[in-house]
């Protein structure tokens, strides 16, 4: 629309809406103002600020009109009568003269209901002073003549007036765009919710849908405990029956797990399997004793495995005598201290620490460590995302546990020392002794970085003879000093390798680029090379990867 102006300077402009009708509406997303151009020039919209809302319409809805995006919408609804919209203020007076008559207005609306008339009023003060003409008509009228609301309306609007409540009006406003602005940045998830009235369960005849059998209510096995009278029949009601100290399953399976992790076996030999086709426990009163501790210490994990730790059973000496093979060979009457090869995340786990590669962050994603090249595209047809993206820095270093894991493409390392692919619960791992599990500790890129670096800590940390360096090396994975004859075994192989080192210097050089990190370019490469060589036959001794 074009909108003609007397002459003079206007500062801005008031929207007012106004209906004959009982009521009327519509959307508005929209407002701009435009300087009438030439015929060939291109019209550019004047800046605007919106200033002062209307009868319901606070500051920053009405900024919205003004942000150039049709999604951000503003509902406007009036019964019969005016209703101000809001006033906007040019950034720059407005000078109206003979060349310059009119303005050009642009406003968006949408889903209009119902006749409505648009009045724009102007003015050459500043936009705070225009007087709405509700209020105009309202202070007309003699003071005992008006209404309860009217009073307000004109008491409000004397309030909207004053500096300080101007000021406290842009602070609110500011505080509800930084509000909307945090309630974006909330990620939404899924959750559960009981239903209200649960549906009707049956067993199903031959497992088909459409064959319904028997109707069964929420309950648990008649062998164990029933729920408490008091208890929901859902989840919260069976999680807090889970954990009862009545439950007489709960602790003793946890106890048991932990247990197995310590000596290798379980009291109850199948961890998975404390049913019927379950072994019975090897110590029933000493699995019952812990469960009731761990009940007691308030289910605290690090408690009970200090205990087991510190239990002369543990500290017991591990070797095996002919006496107790023939007595005990599988150790269930915990004879002799355990002992039975590391898991394959703490055998790579050792070697970074005794390498001084370990990172000890904890938590965050997961991390892409050394991976065969290829292997992972083979299985995933290698486009897009499925392709495996080696780590760098820190990410090669992080505990084990942090690997990041696909069920079609484990990783290969792990996969030789008994890790399971997880495609299904897996709670006792088989252990196995292979040849290739000693190849791949010679040659996978980790645990070459692993010698690597443990041999610069053996150069740097472990005195000036080659002895005490070997030593370092020696008790860093064993925790113990070695004996004269390994430690004249070890003599003898660095020695050896010394010499090729020295005599054929690229295959030295070739032996310290293994991995990310960077060797200290102070220290002689063939010396390096040679500890690299000894640390990576350390790594490899059966005691290294083997719990005694």
């Amino acid at each position: 629309m074009n909108l003609r102006l007397p002459k003079g300077a206007i500062t801005a402009l008031q929207i007012e809406f106004a209906t004959q009708a009982a009521a009327a509406s519509f959307q508005w997303s929209e407002f701009k103002v435009f300087k009438p151009a030439g015929k060939d020039a291109k019209k550019l919209p004047l800046k605007l600020k919106a200033v002062a809302a209307g009868d319901s319409l606070a500051t920053i809805e009405t900024a919205k009109l003004l942000d150039n995006d049709r999604k951000t919408r503003v509902a406007v609804a009036v019964k019969q009568g005016v209703k101000v919209l809001g006033s906007f203020e040019f950034a720059e007076a407005l000078v109206i003269d003979e060349s310059n008559l009119a303005l050009e207005i642009e406003l968006s609306v949408e889903n209009a209901n119902g006749p409505s008339l648009l009045r724009i009023l102007t003015t050459n003060a500043n936009a705070e002073l225009i007087v709405p003409s509700n209020v105009t008509n309202i202070a007309s009228k003699e003071e005992s003549k008006r209404t309860p609301a009217e009073k307000k309306t004109l008491a409000d609007f004397r309030i909207a007036q004053q500096p300080e409540y101007r000021k406290l009006t842009e602070e609110l406003d500011a505080l509800k765009k930084q509000a909307e602005s945090a309630e974006k940045e909330i990620q939404t998830t899924l959750v559960m919710e009981e239903m209200k009235e649960p549906r009707p369960t049956f067993v199903l005849m031959r497992g088909a849908y459409d064959k319904p059998g028997e109707r069964v209510t929420a309950a648990t096995p008649g062998i164990l405990p029933a729920l408490p009278v008091d208890q929901p029949r859902n989840r919260l009601g069976l999680a807090k029956w889970i954990v009862s100290a009545e439950n007489p399953l709960t602790a003793r399976v946890t106890v048991n797990r932990l247990w197995q992790q310590i000596f290798g076996t379980g009291l109850v030999r199948t961890s998975e399997d404390f049913g019927a086709q379950g072994e019975a426990p090897s110590h029933p009163e000493l699995l019952d004793f812990m469960a009731n501790e761990f009940i007691r210490s308030g289910w605290n994990v690090k408690q009970m495995m200090k205990l087991m730790v510190m239990s002369s059973t543990y500290q017991q000496q591990s070797k095996l005598t002919s006496q107790l093979r023939e007595r005990d060979p599988d150790n269930r009457l915990l004879s002799r201290g355990p002992r039975f090869r590391l898991q394959a995340e703490f055998v790579r786990d050792q070697a970074l620490v005794a390498s001084g590669l370990l990172v000890d962050k904890v938590g965050g994603p997961s991390v892409k460590p050394y991976h065969p090249p290829g292997l992972y595209e083979q299985v995933t047809a290698g486009t897009g995302y499925n392709v495996y993206v080696i780590g760098k820095g820190d990410d090669l270093h992080r505990r084990s546990i942090y690997t990041y894991w696909k069920r079609s493409v484990p990783n290969p390392a792990m996969l030789l020392f008994d890790a399971p692919f997880r495609e299904s619960c897996t709670l006792r791992r088989p252990r196995t002794n292979t040849p290739l599990q000693a190849l791949n500790l010679m040659n996978d890129p980790t645990y070459v970085e692993a010698s690597r670096l443990l041999a610069q800590r053996m150069m740097l940390e472990g005195g000036s003879t080659v002895e005490s360096r070997l030593s370092l090396g020696f008790r860093l994975l064993l925790a113990r000093q070695p004996k004269p004859a390994e430690l004249a075994v070890l003599r003898t192989a660095y020695g050896r390798n010394f010499t090729d080192f020295q005599k054929d210097g690229e295959a030295a050089k070739a032996l310290l680029a293994f991995g990310d990190f960077k060797n200290d370019a102070k220290l002689n490469p063939s010396e390096l090379a040679a500890f690299t060589a000894v640390a990576s036959i350390i790594l490899n001794l059966d005691e290294v990867v083997t719990k005694e």
